[in-house]
């Protein structure tokens, strides 16, 4: 199997993988084999699944009106 060698990594992204690897129970080489298979792999989201994702997040959280606020910002 081909190798991958990556240089010149930060020393703060190098330590946070680090932290992630023990924290799943596996080597750095593995959480680093993991995270670029599973990115590599996944299949994209479109802008309409990204927005859907993003509206289902907020739906049921209580809004301002912007257009209020607004009104009273252009009042002072």
């Amino acid at each position: 199997m081909p190798n991958v060698l990556v240089r010149d990594l930060e020393t703060t992204v190098l330590e946070k993988l680090k932290k992630r690897a023990a924290e799943n129970g596996r080597s750095l080489q593995s959480e680093v084999h993991f995270i670029i298979s599973y990115f590599v792999e996944s299949e994209p989201l479109s802008d309409v699944e990204v927005a859907r994702k993003i509206k289902n997040s907020l739906r049921d959280r209580n809004h301002s009106d912007s257009a209020e606020l607004l009104r009273e910002d252009r009042a002072r």
